[in-house]
């Protein structure tokens, strides 16, 4: 019975994630939902920055924390090592529910793309990005990144074995391909208001942090081996021609 519960809350995990990535997408692009990240003004310039930075740093601090093998010996005390990744999962669904829920826009433009083809543009490369984050999962193991495969082993009753280091695709050209389409979600849109500029400094700015905290413990990790990855394949802007795997 337990097998199967695990594996249900896995699942369910999954499905919250794939509704709440909708759901952000539809906010950031403002597309097809009530409140998003260029709703109505809703409070003064100092309280919408000053909570909209609370909000940042607080799904940061989730997202990162989190993720590290340090809380991780500690937190699987409490959780159960087949769900561990699922409730991070939904830890992280539920802080992004929280951002989108108690966003304060600010509605000051700071440019604003008239021209036809160059709006296009931006718009394709907004799609690109959404697009790029579970393709970028996929060339992976996207079902290990969210949990699935683990209650998937459990189940199943077999051992949940870590995953190899490897450099698949964009891995072979560049080291946070993810990092690289997230970003490509927070700033490519034709009109950008101060508050979509707040939040996309302050994403960027998480996951520069994130990416240099999680490349130490991947080097503790994988030793040499991501040692030499990181010298022959640049962070983030990606190096094409000679494809290098590892």
């Amino acid at each position: 019975m337990k097998r199967w519960m695990f594996f249900v809350y896995g699942i369910a995990c999954y499905l919250a994630f794939l509704a709440v990535y909708a759901w952000f997408c539809a906010f950031t692009g403002n597309l097809f939902v009530a409140k998003s990240i260029d709703a109505p003004v809703t409070s003064s310039v100092g309280a919408a920055v000053a909570v909209n930075l609370a909000l940042l740093l607080g799904f940061g601090v989730q997202h990162s924390l989190m993720a590290r093998p340090a809380f991780k010996r500690v937190w699987t005390r409490i959780v159960p090592q087949p769900i561990e990744r699922s409730t991070y999962v939904l830890a992280s669904c539920l802080a992004v529910v929280l951002l989108i829920w108690q966003w304060r826009p600010i509605d000051a433009v700071v440019w604003n793309v008239e021209n036809t083809t160059a709006r296009g543009v931006l718009w394709t490369l907004f799609a690109i990005g959404w697009l790029m984050v579970p393709v970028v999962s996929l060339m992976i193991n996207h079902f290990d990144l969210f949990g699935v495969r683990q209650v998937w082993c459990y189940l199943r009753g077999r051992e949940c074995q870590p995953l190899a280091f490897r450099t698949p695709w964009l891995y072979s050209h560049v080291r946070h391909p993810l990092y690289v389409a997230w970003a490509l979600t927070f700033w490519a849109t034709p009109t950008m208001t101060a508050g979509h500029l707040l939040f996309a400094i302050g994403l960027t700015a998480y996951m520069v942090a994130a990416a240099l905290v999680e490349e130490r413990d991947l080097l503790a990790h994988f030793g040499q081996q991501y040692a030499a990855y990181q010298q022959t394949v640049p962070r983030y802007i990606p190096k094409f021609g000679k494809r290098t795997s590892l």
